[in-house]
C-alpha cells in the first residue's frame, strides 16, 4: 500500500459520505410528496402520465396487490426486450444493419436486464443496435432501478404505518423513482460523460487509418479501423447510477469511450455507490430516526473498507510467476507497480480496485478491468461480496432492503439471546417475519451452489471452461455467483454464451430478483398491520456501535459458512498454488 493508493481511496469515500445526507434527504422528500424545485416542472408531466396509464395515484395496494403490479410490469418488460432483440433486423436505428438476437441470448439479456443484473454473454457494439440498445436495454435500466427502489419504499411504509394494510401504489412510486431521481440525476451525468469525450451520436461506425499498419492472422496488410460509436453516455450514465452495469461496448468501462478521462472514471465510480449510500439517509429520514439510517451505512462500510483494503493491497503485490521470470513489478514514478494484468495502465492499481469491489458490493457489474486477470485472493473479495447477497450497499434499493432482511435476522437471533421479543422500529418481529427474511438470505444460496455444481458435472457447462483446474471453476462459481447476486460482472475466461448457460443463468437471475422482491412485501405487508409498540428499557438499540458490529458479524458468518467450502476449491487454492505451497 503506498500514498498514492491511500490518497485516491481517501478522496472516494470522503466525498461519497458527504453526498450521503443531501442526496438522502432529496429523496425522501419525493418519496413523502413534500415540495422540491422539480415539482414545478415535472409535476404536470407526472400526472399526465397518471391518467394517460389510468392510474389512480392516490389508491393504495396491498401487499400481494403491489407484488402482482410489480411482477407483472417486470414480465412485460422481458416479452418486450426479447421481441425488440429477435426483430432487430426489421426495426430502425440499426445503421450496420445487425441480425437478430439468438433466442437463447435474447432470453437471456432480457431477464438480464429487467432484474437489474446486466449480465452480458454477448459484445454490445457488435450485437445490439441502436434502437435495441436504447428502447429495450436503457429503458429497462431505468425501470428495474426504480422497481428496486419503490419495493424498499414500501417496506420502510411497512415500518412507519401502524395497523394498516396498504403499502402505497407501486405505479406511483415507479414513475416518481424515475421521473425524480434517475432521469435528472442521468441527465447530468450524461452530459459530463459528454464533455469528457464519451460518444453520444446516431451515426454509423467511423473508419479511421492507422498510424501503423499491422498484419492478420492471414498475414494479410491491415490499414484501416473500425470504430464503434452510438448513444453511449445517454446508456452509461444510468448504467451507473441504476447499479444495472451493462455497457455498450463489449469492454465496458474499460473501453476509452465508456471511460475516457479521470474525472470520468471518478464520477462513474462514484456514481456506483452514490444511490444506495444516500438511500441509507433516506430511510433513517423516512422512519423519523436518522441514526437507524447512519447506522446500516456504517455496517456496509464496517465490510466494504477492508475488503477494498484487502484488494488493493492483494494487487499491488507483485504476480510470483512474473517475478520468477525476473520482470519488475515495483512501484515507482514510471509504473503503478503489482499486479497490473488486465488493468488500464492509466488507471493502475487503486481506481482499479476501488472499481471491483464498489461494482460487487454494489450489484453493479461494470468493470474498469478484467477480474478475471486479479491474483487469486484479490478476484475471491469481488465475488465474495457478492455471496454476502449484495446487502453491501447492493442494488439501488435491493441493497438495503435484503440488508434490512438481515437487521430482522439479527435482531431475532438478540432477542433469543435475552429472551425478549424482538423488535425493530417499534415493530415486534416474530415468526413470520423471520420466515420470509430467511428465505431473502438463503436462496441466492441455492441458486449459485446447485447450478455451479451441475455446470462442473455436465459436458455442456465443462465445455465452456477455457482455464482448468482452479481457476475455472472460480470463473463457473463467479458465474452463479453474479447471477444469483443480480450483480453481472463476470470472470471473462468462460464461454458462457452457450444455450446452457444462457438458460441456467436466465433462471438464476429472474428467481433471485422476484423470489426476493415478494418475500420483503410480504414482510412490509405484514409489518404495516401491526401496531407500533413505544421502546423499553429491555428494547435492544439498534443505531449503537454494538448493534452495527454484531450485524456485520451475522453478515459474515452467514456468508463464510456457506461459501468457504467452494471458494477452498477455488481462488484459496489457486493462490495457493501460486505461492508453491
Amino acid at each position: 500500500m503506498n500514498w498514492n493508493n491511500i490518497i485516491q481511496i481517501t478522496v472516494f469515500l470522503v466525498v461519497l459520505i458527504l453526498a450521503v445526507k443531501p442526496l438522502g434527504t432529496f429523496m425522501a422528500c419525493i418519496y413523502e410528496g413534500r415540495p422540491i424545485g422539480l415539482n414545478v416542472w415535472l409535476g404536470p408531466f407526472e400526472r399526465w402520465i397518471y391518467q394517460a396509464c389510468g392510474v389512480r395515484s392516490g389508491t393504495g395496494m396491498t401487499w400481494k396487490e403491489y407484488a402482482v403490479a410489480l411482477m407483472l410490469f417486470n414480465i412485460l418488460g422481458i416479452m418486450v426486450v426479447y421481441a425488440i432483440q429477435r426483430l432487430q433486423a426489421f426495426l430502425p436505428l440499426n445503421p450496420v444493419g445487425m441480425g437478430a438476437v439468438s433466442p437463447a441470448s435474447s432470453f437471456n439479456t432480457a431477464v438480464s436486464f429487467a432484474t437489474n443484473t446486466n449480465w452480458q454473454g454477448y459484445g454490445g457494439e457488435s450485437t445490439m443496435s441502436y434502437l435495441t440498445q436504447m428502447l429495450a436495454l436503457t429503458v429497462q435500466n431505468f425501470v428495474s432501478a426504480a422497481t428496486g427502489m419503490a419495493v424498499l419504499v414500501a417496506l420502510i411504509r411497512g415500518f412507519v404505518q401502524k395497523q394498516t394494510k396498504t403499502l402505497g401504489n407501486f405505479w406511483v412510486d415507479l414513475v416518481r423513482t424515475t421521473l425524480y431521481i434517475l432521469v435528472p440525476l442521468s441527465m447530468v451525468l450524461a452530459i459530463v460523460l459528454v464533455s469528457q469525450g464519451t460518444p453520444q451520436a446516431f451515426c454509423a461506425s467511423a473508419l479511421t487509418t492507422l498510424v501503423q499498419p499491422m498484419k492478420d492472422g492471414a498475414g494479410k496488410p491491415v490499414t484501416e479501423q473500425v470504430i464503434a460509436l452510438g448513444p453511449v453516455a445517454s446508456q452509461l450514465a444510468i448504467k451507473q447510477l441504476g447499479t444495472n452495469g451493462g455497457g455498450f461496448f463489449n469492454a465496458n468501462s474499460a473501453h476509452p469511450y465508456e471511460n475516457p478521462t479521470p474525472l470520468a472514471n471518478f464520477l462513474e465510480m462514484l456514481s456506483i455507490l452514490l444511490i444506495p449510500a444516500a438511500l441509507c439517509y433516506t430511510f433513517g429520514f423516512m422512519v423519523k430516526d436518522r441514526r437507524q439510517g447512519w447506522a446500516l451505512l456504517a455496517a456496509m462500510l464496517v465490510i466494504f473498507i477492508p475488503c477494498l483494503l484487502w484488494s488493493v493491497q492483494s494487487e499491488q503485490q507483485a504476480n510470483h510467476v512474473l517475478a520468477h521470470l525476473g520482470v519488475d513489478q515495483a512501484a515507482s514514478a514510471f509504473q503503478p507497480g503489482g499486479n497490473m494484468e488486465g488493468k488500464e495502465a492509466r488507471f493502475g492499481i487503486a481506481s482499479s480496485s476501488i472499481w471491483s469491489v464498489a461494482t460487487a458490493a454494489a450489484s453493479n457489474g461494470s468493470v474498469n478491468s478484467m477480474h478475471d486477470s486479479y491474483l487469486p485472493l484479490g478476484g475471491m473479495i469481488p465475488m465474495w461480496l457478492i455471496q454476502l447477497g449484495e446487502v453491501i450497499f447492493g442494488g439501488v434499493g435491493s441493497g438495503l432492503y435484503g440488508l434490512i432482511a438481515f437487521v430482522i435476522v439479527a435482531v431475532f437471533i438478540a432477542g433469543l439471546m435475552i429472551g425478549r421479543t424482538p423488535e425493530y422500529l417499534g415493530k415486534k418481529i416474530e415468526v413470520y417475519e423471520m420466515k420470509m427474511a430467511s428465505l431473502v438470505a438463503l436462496i441466492p444460496h441455492i441458486f449459485i451452489l446447485m447450478p455451479a455444481a451441475l455446470a462442473v458435472l455436465m459436458p455442456s457447462g465443462k465445455a465452456g471452461i477455457l482455464n482448468p483446474g482452479a481457476h475455472g471453476f472460480s470463473e463457473i462459481l463467479y458465474a452463479f455467483t453474479s447471477a444469483a447476486g443480480n450483480n453481472g460482472s463476470a470472470f471473462a475466461g468462460l464461454s458462457a454464451n452457450t444455450p446452457f448457460y444462457n438458460i441456467a443463468l436466465g433462471l438464476g437471475m429472474f428467481f433471485c430478483r422476484f423470489w426476493l422482491i415478494i418475500p420483503m412485501l410480504a414482510i412490509a405487508g405484514s409489518l404495516s398491520a401491526k401496531k407500533i409498540v413505544p421502546g423499553g428499557v429491555g428494547t435492544l438499540p439498534t443505531h449503537t456501535p454494538l448493534f452495527v458490529v454484531f450485524l456485520a458479524m451475522v453478515i459474515l458468518i452467514v456468508g463464510a459458512l456457506t461459501f468457504f467450502p467452494a471458494l477452498a476449491l477455488g481462488p484459496i487454492v489457486e493462490q495457493l498454488i501460486l505461492n508453491g505451497v
